[in-house]
């Protein structure tokens, strides 16, 4: 698992497995995000598989399932919204990071 660091309290990476969730913790991470809708991708793990593997590491999980070059402006509230809540450091995951850094992005530009 490859995590780019944007900021000192948020990363993305790409597609997590249940099983990172415990390396994750170990890394730091006080909060998980999914920007992937459940079901996008063949072989990809049900979101309810990570989010309880994160409840069981004691890491809050957050979904915000954005479609991949359709993302709009209520996908940008929610995630501001997580955001606002998700205890820092935040990794956030999609499946390549690249969509988990665009949303950052746009939170960042309706910022006030």
């Amino acid at each position: 698992m490859h995590i780019n660091k944007l900021t000192d309290d948020y990363a993305v990476c790409a597609q997590i497995q249940a099983a990172d969730l415990a390396a994750i913790k170990a890394a730091g991470y006080r909060s998980v995000i999914c920007n992937r809708p459940d079901g996008e991708e063949f072989g990809q793990p049900p979101v309810a598989e990570i989010a309880a593997a994160a409840k069981a590491e004691g890491l809050p999980f957050y979904h915000v399932p954005v479609i991949s070059g359709r993302m709009t402006l209520d996908d940008v509230q929610a995630m501001a919204a997580a955001l606002a809540e998700a205890p820092a450091p935040v990794l956030a995951f999609c499946r390549s990071g690249a969509r988990s850094g665009n949303i950052w992005q746009a939170v960042q530009e309706i910022a006030p």
